[in-house]
C-alpha cells in the first residue's frame, strides 16, 4: 500500500511540474488533450498498462513507446518532452498518477470540480445530466463527470468529489443491513 502512496504523491509532483509549464507555455488545454488521449490509450491497451510498470523493460524502450505514440497522436511538443523526462528519470510508472492529477490541477484552474461517478450500469444521457445538475446545485461549481462502471456495486451510484464520497450503492446498503444485524 505505502507503493500506491508514494507512486500518487510522485504523479502530484510530476503534474504540478508539467501544470506550470503547460501555464507558463500557455498550453494547458493542448497538453490536457494529449494526456486524456494517453488514457484512453492506456484503457484501450493491455500491454501498454502492463508496459509501463514493469521492470523487465528498459526506461529507454518505455520512452520510445511514449514517444512513438505521442507521435502517432500529434502530442504537444512540451507533452512529448515531459514523456521524454519521464522516461528518462525512470517514472513512467507514475504515469496514470500524472495524468489524474494535471486533470485535477487543470479543472481546478478552469474552476470547475471533477466527479468520479461509478454506476453498476451504463447511465443514460438523461441521467448523467441529472447527475451533473444535482452536482453543480450542491457544490456551486460545474462539475466534469467521468464516468466508470462497476457491477461489484450491484445497483444504485457512488459519487467521488475530491475527498468526499457520496455512497448510494446497493453493495454499500446491503453492508450496513447485514452490520445492523449482527449488532442486533
Amino acid at each position: 500500500m505505502a507503493d500506491d502512496s508514494k507512486t500518487t504523491d510522485v504523479g502530484a509532483r510530476y503534474a504540478q511540474a508539467l501544470f506550470d509549464l503547460a501555464k507558463d507555455s500557455d498550453s494547458i488545454t493542448a497538453i490536457e488533450a494529449d494526456l486524456k488521449t494517453l488514457k484512453a490509450m492506456l484503457a484501450e491497451s493491455a500491454d501498454l498498462r502492463r508496459l509501463l510498470p514493469s521492470p523487465i523493460f528498459k526506461s529507454d524502450v518505455k520512452g520510445k513507446v511514449l514517444l512513438a505514440l505521442a507521435d502517432a497522436g500529434a502530442f504537444n511538443a512540451t507533452t512529448k518532452k515531459f514523456l521524454g523526462f519521464l522516461s528518462q528519470n525512470q517514472r513512467v510508472a507514475a504515469l496514470p498518477s500524472i495524468i489524474t492529477s494535471f486533470e485535477q490541477l487543470s479543472a481546478a484552474h478552469r474552476g470547475v470540480v471533477t466527479a468520479d461517478v461509478v454506476t453498476a450500469v451504463k447511465m443514460t444521457a438523461a441521467q448523467t445530466k441529472a447527475v451533473a445538475a444535482a452536482l453543480q446545485k450542491a457544490l456551486g461549481k460545474a462539475p466534469e463527470i467521468e464516468t466508470r462502471i462497476d457491477p461489484s456495486i450491484l445497483g444504485g451510484i457512488k459519487v467521488r468529489v475530491g475527498s468526499r464520497l457520496f455512497d448510494a450503492s446497493l453493495r454499500s446498503k446491503l453492508d450496513s443491513l447485514k452490520f445492523a444485524l449482527k449488532r442486533a
